[in-house]
């Protein structure tokens, strides 16, 4: 009756293991994104702006020669910082994903090439 392609006990149970050791991981993963900081800076440094791991804001720094110049440069200066510290996460966490599945393509939200 084992011939209907049906896989035996232990390929089932070593699924298992596998599954659960991912999940471990993933929960590893989850609490090292939360506790790193990465920055990004706009193109003359003078804004800077750090996210988590899980892209949460964390900080900014303003250069005061920044505030000199007029709203829409102020304005421009801190959006490519947060564009640059947004790439830099999920860069990285693209990264962590990768090294988690074993470079299995699992498609997920957010992390695909085509969002980039």
């Amino acid at each position: 009756m084992a011939g209907f392609g049906l896989p035996n006990f232990g390929q089932i149970t070593e699924a298992f293991k596998k599954a659960q050791q991912i999940q471990q991981d993933a929960q590893k993963l989850q609490e090292e994104l939360d506790s790193l900081e990465i920055e990004g800076a706009n193109e003359d440094g003078r804004v800077k702006i750090w996210l988590s791991g899980n892209q949460l804001p964390l900080r900014v720094k303003i250069d005061n020669s920044l505030l000199t110049e007029t709203n829409d440069q102020i304005e421009n200066a801190i959006l490519e910082a947060m564009k640059v510290a947004h790439e830099n996460s999920t860069s990285n966490m693209k990264t962590k994903m990768q090294e988690l599945t074993g470079g299995l393509n699992l498609n997920l939200p957010g992390l695909s090439d085509s969002n980039e």
